[in-house]
């Protein structure tokens, strides 16, 4: 699941929750002064507390799912010519998530990829209570408010990340990631701190020359063989699925590299971007180009992704040398 927001003021940041994948994105000027109406401003501290609970809540949709008829749709094909399938499980966490978010941030503009025009019968979410501490995330008090404009937030949810394994310029700054079968909770302030469960990962440098990069089970391509090209014939490449699950396996040192060729969707990446940001990391294009989460633009990155918690610039410059001719 992915949330993606846009505020637009002078600096572009973005915060993310992804039951899966979550995110929002914002600009702020520390020049800007605030309306006297407070109720058109909203408390990124607040927002990241509705943010996990909107993914758990979106998680128990999918577990029940689980246990019921998924009633798997197609919604096309991907690029790489693989089924885009849409379960109810998808629907369901949709429904959770993103009425709750709106019940409770109604200023907020949400967009959401299983979005209906006829979803009003679920719309009856309870608000989120931003009030309380969220359970094993306690540490969020001790940080302090930020408040940035309503209107200039925009919040893009993907209700859930992997959905085939399932079945079978904005810069991020929050993020929140869900696995709802654990369950367990990743998110990451960038600039502030990330959450307690992220690991302490050490630097070795001996990786460089052998790394264990992870790519994509429904759309592998050929980057298990790009991988081994660029980084030499020591790599070992693993697949895994879900975006938000492989950036996790980067940040939590399972992985030196998380590797994708083909294009892929924004609201699939804006939650791991935040997180890995959070911890010194990077993600670019394969390319080297920041992502840009600006509502406005394409929802497609077209040149793969790159995401490293060290040596970005030493692994990139491989990619380079081998995309040259």
């Amino acid at each position: 699941m992915n949330f993606s927001g846009t505020l637009r003021i002078n600096k572009f940041a973005c915060f993310i929750l992804v039951f899966i994948l979550f995110l929002i994105v914002y600009w702020r000027t520390g020049a800007a002064e605030f309306p006297s109406d407070k109720s058109d401003l909203v408390n990124l501290k607040s927002l990241l507390k509705a943010a996990i609970q909107a993914a758990e809540r979106g998680g128990k949709k999918v577990k029940q799912g689980k246990d019921h008829e998924l009633n798997v749709k197609s919604k096309g094909e991907t690029l790489e010519g693989a089924n885009d399938p849409v379960t109810d499980a998808d629907y369901a966490s949709h429904c959770a998530m993103y009425y709750a978010l709106k019940n409770t941030f109604s200023k907020l503009t949400i967009v959401s990829e299983e979005h209906s025009k006829d979803d009003s019968t679920c719309a009856d979410q309870p608000v989120i209570d931003v009030e309380e501490s969220v359970p094993n995330h306690e540490s969020i008090e001790s940080m302090n408010d930020e408040h940035v404009y309503a209107k200039d937030v925009t919040i893009w949810i993907d209700p859930l990340d992997a959905t085939q394994e399932y079945t079978g310029m904005g810069v991020p700054i929050i993020g929140v990631i869900h696995y709802p079968f654990t369950p367990r909770t990743f998110w990451g302030w960038y600039t502030k701190k990330p959450s307690a469960n992220i690991l302490n990962v050490e630097y070795n440098e001996e990786n460089k020359h052998h790394p264990k990069v992870v790519v994509s089970r429904s759309h592998p391509g050929k980057v298990a063989e790009l991988s081994k090209q660029a980084f030499g014939s020591k790599t070992t490449v693993a697949t895994a699925a879900g975006a938000g699950y492989k950036v996790m396996g980067v940040v939590n040192g399972t992985y030196d590299v998380y590797l994708h060729a083909t294009a892929i969707k924004k609201w699939d990446l804006c939650a791991g971007d935040a997180i890995i940001k959070t911890v010194n990391g990077r993600m670019t294009t394969t390319k080297g180009d920041i992502v840009d989460y600006s509502p406005d633009g394409n929802v497609k990155v077209s040149h793969g992704i790159l995401v490293t918690r060290f040596d970005h610039d030493y692994y990139l410059s491989k990619m380079t040398k081998e995309a040259k001719p």
